[in-house]
């Protein structure tokens, strides 16, 4: 069986149409989705529908789970865009996902860590910025997970990683936003360093799990294009460019 992983769509309905796209062209037999799907200043409603009407079996993100929460007066701007256009069936759909999820009885998926949907898996955050994780602080993280591959995604960094374990952890990258900026819990920023649309192609082998890295162009300025309309000048450069600068907070 080969199964696509994507993560991270944010919205970006274009990317995700390329993916898909490219995804049937494969071959692949099913798709698995780690979360962060609509939450954007993008196209949240025409991204819900692609992946709604393909069946995509996915989890919750830590900003899905924001878009379902009670509104408040302290909302982004983004975030009551994200809510304002999506249908009340798209809302309900959000909040049946689950946080984590087994697919085939041997893949482990969640967005975040297992225990905790916002916060990195693969990567440690200091004063001096973001790291590959050290192997004890990983082993800690996957205590109580027995399955041997896990899948997770919310850094939108591409990595395949041999946890002390031996189990094999794969982070697809982000299919709809190269880049990003974040203060928590320490400013630092995250970085594709390219526009492309990212995920990963996992297959069963012999000899073990076989992990494709996959990268593929699509109209990134379109959607760089509709960030800008809707207020949002950071995500139209992380867009265009892959790349982030720590002061542009404001994700």
């Amino acid at each position: 069986m080969r199964i696509a992983v994507i993560s991270d769509v944010h919205g970006n309905r274009w990317a995700l149409e390329s993916v898909l796209g490219d995804l049937d062209r494969r071959g692949v037999d099913t798709v698995l989705d780690l979360g962060d799907s609509v939450y954007g200043p993008l196209d949240p409603s025409g991204t819900a529908a692609l992946l709604i009407g393909r069946g995509v079996e996915s989890v919750r993100g830590n900003e899905d789970r924001i878009v379902v929460e009670p509104p408040d007066e302290r909302d982004s701007a983004t975030l009551v865009f994200t809510r304002a256009s999506l249908a009340p069936g798209v809302l309900e759909w959000l909040k049946r996902l689950p946080a984590r999820r087994v697919a085939f009885g041997s893949v482990f998926c969640c967005h975040g860590t297992p225990a905790r949907d916002q916060e990195y898996l693969l990567e440690r955050v200091t004063e001096a910025g973001a790291t590959l994780v050290i192997a004890a602080d990983l082993a800690a993280a996957l205590t109580g997970v027995a399955e041997p591959v896990v899948l997770c995604g919310h850094s939108h960094q591409a990595r395949t990683v041999l946890a002390p374990g031996g189990q094999l952890v794969v982070n697809p990258g982000s299919v709809g936003l190269p880049a990003y900026s974040d203060d928590a819990p320490w400013p630092h920023a995250m970085e594709a360093g390219s526009p492309h649309a990212r995920y990963a192609v996992l297959e069963e082998t012999d000899a073990g799990w076989r992990v494709e890295q996959v990268a593929i162009p699509y109209d990134w300025e379109a959607a760089a294009s509709t960030a800008r309309r809707n207020g949002r000048p950071d995500w139209t450069e992380w867009l265009r460019t892959g790349r982030a600068r720590v002061a542009d907070l404001g994700r």
